[in-house]
């Protein structure tokens, strides 16, 4: 009777696997041996011993004649068997045609010998052969088998192989499926050699059948291979090897002294059909499950991206192995829902990096700030030596690249509170035009690692694929944590603000370096920062200079100051972690230095102002170049009712700023003086002397002088080996040629000259020994009549400005020689700081507050001395008068403001 099977493979010119059809729950088919019947052909060969001449080419026409075809075969007599497999001799025809007749037309096998009669059949077999034989076809060729070697086991030098042949295709046959993802093929090579290898389909694995009879598989392990089977036993495929079945290093493992590795028993390769790769088939079909690891071999061609959408597929049937597969995380919905009450996607800033894999991100939506870690992304630890120096460099790597940055943020998960780590989004991260994820940029400079999930942990990185693909680059070219080297070990920074005593002695060098690139380590309250110099790997505390930011509560029990925390958080947001540059002025006694903060040209003081944030210190700021744009940030923070300024009432200030009552502690007595301006110096910075004129030392001055020029009328030689000394009271004779009382500045033994002040009236010469004598006690009781001065609140344009000159002749036609009011408003030494009141100027007599200092500002010649002058804030109401009046000299561009505003550049 005869039979129909498939025929699932050939084992030699005369002998073929047959299997039956697949059960109706997908069981594999039973399997039994066809030996064709009084034919015989070539033998295989194996490990033991060496192919039979002809033996590849005639199976190899058998193969190619019967495998994964319908065959009719009718068993004459069967074998008993050692296993389950039935053994038959017997016939066998496909498509109506004789398999052995067709195998003898070629010439691919003999007639077996027999010693019974010949029957018709028996007679026209051989005469097939006779005419085969004749012709030279198959085993009759005359030119015998072509030579080849044959290598039936895996490669020596298994690295060598993999390195030679990686990425390239190979024509191939699958000899044997051990299991639905691991095959033996036979590779055809260049040379004409056959070698044999074992491969391991990459990207997936199926379940494992078992080695032994009677043991049971894993489940869906006879199903898979029978899926690999029917579809690519002895089919010719293509083979592309990837790499040795050797799993990600360990980070930080020594990798430079490791023992060669071993001949692989395995590689890890793609198997391409005709009809396409069979490992997307398998998945696609729940039948294997995809491996992480592998991602990095398959990324280049989109390989992975294909198995995991095979995946879907099947996780979305429920296919087989996807049975039970679990549900997405229960704090995630949809692409477009929520986590955690929060947006899933949202675009942000990056305000701080707390270490190599977390960040904080400010949801431009809600404005609220929201941590993050980076999915499936593990960092160096920078508590651990070994770890510390990639931390810090993964950490640093994060900032520069992300920090005040727009970000792209999609969460991934979220991961619940366990013990002491707290509950966190996990996301992917994406900046600039590329949208570059900041996961995989970490992991492939081998600054991060990749977390290996469970299996059926659907927790992961929605770019987990690119991840392990940039970890693979990371581990091939043996990047920082796959290095294996020892790293240097991590200084801390020098903390130069330790106390007031050492902090001083950098102040000096800060002041020559100017403006001093440093980073924002930390931000204490809205007006302290603490920076770091990562040149000089040094940690300082700066205090911005001018303003006055409220407090914020240091420990549990401390309440801050209203709007506090407030700015605090707006430094932070803003300025934490940023490459700023610092200027010193000064430093406090607790070691912080005093001075100013800019980031990319923008004054944080002025910012903080400007919100409302910090209100301006009078007492420093009116001391500072910068002051009028303090000034006026507040007056707009006022103005908005900003923050510390929310309940702001003019009026209320304008009374308040109401001249003072004499008696005010913030400024001196109001004391008027007739003066007149003895002596105007333009030399070595601008200063000029006065005398009281109403005094009673004036007019003893008058009769002093008349004496003093009798006294000289007669000539008085100077004592012998007489050296004039600093500090000296002396006569002098002047450049008019009179005599007048003096003191010694300083003195030239050699150039036998001195310079000396004419004690009387301010001015000073250079006077030759000569025309210098000792003074006469009778003239010494009267003192000095001549007292330095300088103008309050305002200094003249600088010495090189093109306007000095103009400044200096416009205050010597005001002034000098003429009678004028005089108010002492400060007093520094013997210098009196003077406001000079014309009398004849009728602007004063309706002005109380009118001035020549007043004049010079509104004509352009001269600037608040904010430097200077300390005092600037004990006089509110004349400090008004003045603004005013730079502001008029700003409106009609006069003097120094001809071409613009110059006090912005300063």
């Amino acid at each position: 009777m005869s039979l129909k099977a498939i025929v699932k493979s050939v084992i030699s010119g005369d002998t073929l696997v047959l299997r039956g059809r697949t059960g109706p729950q997908g069981q594999s088919p039973k399997e039994r041996i066809l030996h064709l019947a009084d034919v015989v052909a070539p033998r295989m060969g194996n490990q033991t011993r060496e192919d039979e001449p002809w033996a590849f080419e005639s199976r190899d026409f058998l193969r190619a004649l019967a495998v994964g075809k319908e065959i009719s075969f009718t068993s004459t007599h069967s074998f008993p068997s050692n296993d389950d497999v039935t053994r038959d001799f017997g016939t066998a025809e496909i498509g109506g045609v004789d398999v052995a007749s067709e195998m003898l037309k070629n010439g691919w096998a003999k007639v077996k010998e027999s010693k019974r009669d010949p029957t018709e059949d028996d007679i026209r077999k051989r005469d097939i052969e006779a005419e085969a034989k004749a012709a030279g076809k198959g085993l009759w060729n005359s030119h015998g088998p072509q030579a080849r070697a044959v290598h039936q086991t895996m490669p020596t030098d298994s690295q060598a192989f993999v390195s030679e042949w990686k990425g390239k295709s190979i024509d191939a046959l699958v000899e044997q499926v051990r299991d639905g993802s691991t095959l033996r093929v036979r590779l055809f090579m260049p040379d004409g050699e056959h070698q044999m290898v074992n491969i391991a389909l990459a990207g997936v694995r199926c379940p494992r059948t078992s080695p032994k009879q009677g043991e049971p598989s894993e489940p869906w392990a006879e199903e898979a291979k029978f899926f690999t089977e029917s579809r690519l036993l002895q089919r010719s495929v293509r083979v592309i090897i990837l790499s040795l079945p050797t799993s990600i290093a360990t980070p930080f493992q020594a990798g430079a002294n490791s023992a060669p590795p071993p001949p692989a028993s395995i590689f890890i390769g793609t198997v391409l059909h005709p009809a396409g790769n069979v490992a997307e088939h398998l998945v696609a079909a729940g039948l294997a499950r995809v491996v992480d690891w592998h991602a990095g071999m398959l990324a280049a061609g989109g390989g992975m991206e294909r198995l995991r959408a095979s995946e879907k597929a099947a996780k979305e049937k429920r296919a087989c192995l996807y049975a039970n597969v679990p549900t997405a995380s229960a704090s995630i919905t949809h692409s477009n829902g929520t986590a955690n009450g929060h947006a899933r996607v949202f675009d942000g800033t990056v305000i701080r990096v707390w270490s190599g894999d977390q960040i904080s991100v400010i949801d431009k939506e809600s404005g609220k700030e929201r941590r993050l870690q980076l999915s499936s992304t593990k960092g160096p630890k920078l508590s651990d030596p070994k770890q510390a120096y990639c931390a810090q460099e993964a950490r640093e790597f994060l900032r520069k690249k992300l920090i005040g940055k727009h970000v792209k943020v999609m969460v991934d998960f979220v991961r619940p509170r366990d013990g002491e780590y707290e509950e966190r989004e996990c996301a992917t991260v994406r900046y600039g035009n590329q949208n570059s994820n900041i996961a995989e940029q970490l992991v492939e400079k081998g600054l991060a690692s990749v977390v290996r999930h469970r299996r059926d942990d659907e927790d992961r990185s929605s770019d987990y694929d690119k991840l392990m693909a940039a970890e693979q680059v990371a581990v091939a070219e043996t990047r920082g944590i796959h290095s294996g080297k020892e790293q240097p070990a991590v200084k801390p920074p020098v903390n130069i603000s330790e106390s007031g005593a050492r902090a001083t002695t950098f102040i000096n060098g800060f002041k020559r370096q100017g403006k001093v690139s440093a980073v924002v380590d930390y931000v204490a309250s809205g007006s302290r920062f603490k920076l770091f110099l990562p040149k000089d790997n040094q940690s300082l505390t700066l205090v911005l200079n001018g303003i006055r930011a409220p407090r914020t509560a240091r420990n549990p029990s401390e309440r801050s100051e209203p709007f506090g925390q407030e700015a605090a958080d707006f430094a932070t947001r803003r300025y934490m972690q940023r490459d700023v540059e610092f200027e010193v002025d000064t430093v406090d006694k607790s070691g912080g230095f005093i001075g100013t903060l800019w980031l990319k040209g923008e004054n944080v003081a002025i910012s903080l102002v400007k919100e409302g944030l910090a209100s301006v210190h009078s007492f420093s700021a009116d001391g500072l170049s910068w002051s009028t744009q303090l000034y006026a940030a507040e007056a707009e923070a006022k103005q908005a009712h900003q923050n510390l300024w929310e309940n702001y009432d003019e009026a209320a200030e304008q009374a308040a700023q109401a001249p003072p009552v004499e008696d005010d502690p913030g400024r001196l007595k109001s004391e008027y003086l007739d003066v007149i301006i003895s002596d105007v110096r333009a030399e070595n910075g601008f200063g000029f002397s006065v005398q009281i004129l109403n005094t009673e030392g004036i007019a003893t001055l008058e009769k002093l002088m008349r004496d003093f020029s009798l006294h000289h009328r007669v000539a008085h030689p100077a004592p012998p080996n007489f050296v004039p000394k600093a500090g000296d009271l002396v006569s002098a004779k002047f450049s008019d040629g009179s005599w007048y009382r003096a003191k010694i500045r300083r003195a030239s033994p050699v150039k036998k000259e001195a310079e000396v002040t004419f004690i009387d009236y301010g001015n000073q010469d250079s006077v030759s020994f000569s025309n210098i004598r000792p003074l006469d006690p009778k003239f010494r009781s009267l003192p000095g009549q001549a007292q330095d001065a300088r103008l309050s609140f305002i200094r003249l344009v600088a010495s090189e400005s093109e306007y000095h000159a103009d400044a200096v002749q416009r205050f010597r036609q005001l002034c000098e020689g003429r009678k004028l009011v005089a108010n002492i408003d400060y007093k520094e030494g013997a210098t009196l700081h003077l406001r000079l009141i014309d009398p004849n100027d009728p602007v004063a007599t309706q002005d109380p507050l009118a001035c020549i200092n007043a004049d010079l500002l509104r004509e352009g010649l001269a600037s608040i001395d904010r430097k200077g002058c300390k005092y600037l804030g004990a006089y509110p109401h004349i400090m008004s008068k003045l603004q005013t009046a730079v502001a008029e000299a700003k409106r009609d561009r006069a003097g120094m403001f001809e071409f613009g505003d110059v006090e912005e550049d300063e």
